[in-house]
């Protein structure tokens, strides 16, 4: 026994938490340098496809990418980027702006009440069937070539996405958090500001990220049909001109634009707003 107590190996001391806490940042790094190689992989092996099919078709069918980066600088230099991209920005923004304004309020009583989830839940679930292109024709009929068709596009579109998240962010609202508020004489106000906002933001980032790239292609429809400005008009005006070169340049500024949006806006926005959540504030690491 004594031998057997002489021969144990000694116990491994306790890691220490800075070690812990730099391992963790060195596999965060490590996964950061990984997606980013996957990305560019991703770009690098588009852009040799797409070589290869002008290659193969002929660049009068399919421009080489070389040809649509000329056309791009072309209309970025000539003025035309800033001021119809600023003018579908705008648009689309006033449509969010409209949608958030009729559709979180509806999101907040469907999830709240049962009454009003009864009343507005077949119409909301019906106005977010409808395809998109049906709400840009019809927004053309009843305003014509005017911006408020685009804006009326996007907001019809929107709506129902982001009272559906709204409602599903206050339906999955834990039920004892409110109880206990109330307990302790917390005002109505403060449960809402407190415990229902919270955890409805979440929720109301992904309709945002939902609709985004749905309201773009609405929007750019719109001006395409019937507009007098923006990316849509453009591109109709470069289709006619039959420069398929200027057409997809239109198209490759619009994906950037949207990227950027995307990563240096919205996902900023989301992890900023999130911190306080165990899983931001890991990956932030």
């Amino acid at each position: 026994m004594t031998d057997q107590l002489v021969g144990a190996a000694p116990a491994a001391p306790p890691a220490d938490p800075d070690d812990r806490e730099a391992g963790a940042r060195r596999t965060a790094k490590m996964r950061r340098w990984r997606r980013t190689g996957l990305v560019l992989l991703g770009w690098v092996a588009m852009f040799a496809l797409w070589e290869f099919g002008s290659w193969w078709f002929g660049s009068r069918l399919l421009p080489r990418p070389y040809e649509v980066f000329q056309s791009a600088v072309e209309i970025v230099e000539s003025g035309n980027f800033l001021t119809d991209f600023t003018a579908s920005v705008l648009k689309t923004f006033a449509g969010f702006a409209v949608a958030a304004a009729v559709g979180a309020p509806v999101g907040y009583l469907m999830g709240r009440y049962n009454y009003w989830r009864a009343f507005f839940h077949d119409g909301v679930t019906i106005a977010g069937t409808i395809p998109a292109i049906v709400y840009a024709v019809m927004s053309l009929i009843v305003f014509g070539l005017s911006n408020l068709g685009p804006i009326l596009a996007v907001a019809l579109v929107s709506a129902p996405y982001i009272a559906l998240n709204v409602a599903e962010g206050i339906r999955g609202v834990d039920k004892q958090l409110i109880t206990m508020s109330e307990a302790f004489g917390r005002s109505p106000q403060q449960i809402r500001r407190e415990v229902l906002m919270p955890t409805i933001v979440p929720y109301v980032f992904a309709a945002i990220r939902m609709c985004f790239a749905v309201a773009w292609k609405v929007e750019a429809l719109t001006e395409v049909f019937g507009g007098r400005n923006g990316v849509g008009f453009q591109i109709r005006t470069e289709y006619q001109l039959y420069d398929i070169a200027a057409v997809l340049a239109w198209m490759f500024l619009f994906i950037v634009f949207m990227l950027v949006i995307e990563r240096l806006v919205l996902a900023k926005s989301e992890a900023r707003l999130l911190a306080w959540r165990p899983q931001e504030r890991s990956s932030a690491l």
